[in-house]
């Protein structure tokens, strides 16, 4: 369904349409996120936006320039719920559970294409897509070092081992997100995430008895 332009007065032959700009990102976002980038063509995107070819190209620049801004909103959304639920008060296990939880609800939001946009965007296509590919894999890491700093944080606040990994417990968990992805555009429930979610936290690095006894004395 196209996108409803704003209400303007009638101008004349070649001069741009007006509409709202963060409205026609969604529709483009959305279209994104449901095809993939070259499973979108320029028809798709200006059918859905609702704006002429003149007005996509005035606006945006390029399919690629506006897959990069819609790229920018999507992680302008989600970045606030992800960072902010691994900053909640709460030792670094619980923070991780509660993300996982988050993410079975996200994956699965009915006002919203099932999955993550970023999670596999960009894992194919030829070398011509190599900017759209970089781009996606340093969106990627830059999750995955999120995912780090936190359990680096859980180190130094002592619950986590001392001797933790966090370079592979971090690759761990955001591959089990990007699982969760995969699972929900094959159509798995929030039900069937949060089963998947209780199974990767098993995986949970132990603290040394001694080390808890430790941390029980001091309390």
């Amino acid at each position: 369904m196209a996108t409803k332009l704003a209400d303007s007065p009638a101008r004349g032959r070649g001069r741009p349409q007006i509409f709202d700009r963060e409205t026609v990102l969604q529709a483009a976002m959305k279209l994104f996120w449901e095809r993939g980038y070259e499973g979108t063509s320029f028809d798709d995107l200006t059918a859905v936006m609702g704006i002429s070819p003149s007005s996509f190209y005035n606006a945006f620049g390029s399919k690629e320039r506006l897959y990069k801004e819609t790229t920018d909103t999507y992680l302008a959304a989600t970045r606030g719920w992800f960072a902010g639920t691994l900053a909640e008060v709460g030792d670094t296990r619980e923070a991780f559970e509660k993300l996982l939880t988050a993410m079975a609800d996200k994956l699965t939001r009915k006002d919203m294409p099932p999955g993550c946009m970023i999670s596999v965007a960009g894992t194919q296509g030829g070398p011509s897509l190599s900017p759209i590919r970089d781009m996606m894999v340093a969106h990627r890491a830059q999750s995955e070092a999120v995912l780090r700093e936190r359990l680096e944080r859980g180190i130094r606040e002592g619950d986590l081992p001392q001797d933790t990994d966090v370079a592979a417990l971090a690759a761990f968990y955001s591959a089990v997100m990007r699982g969760m992805s995969v699972q929900a555009c094959d159509g798995a429930s929030r039900e069937r995430l949060l089963e998947i979610a209780q199974f990767a936290m098993r995986a949970w690095p132990q603290q040394p008895a001694r080390s808890k006894r430790n941390q029980k004395a001091k309390a």
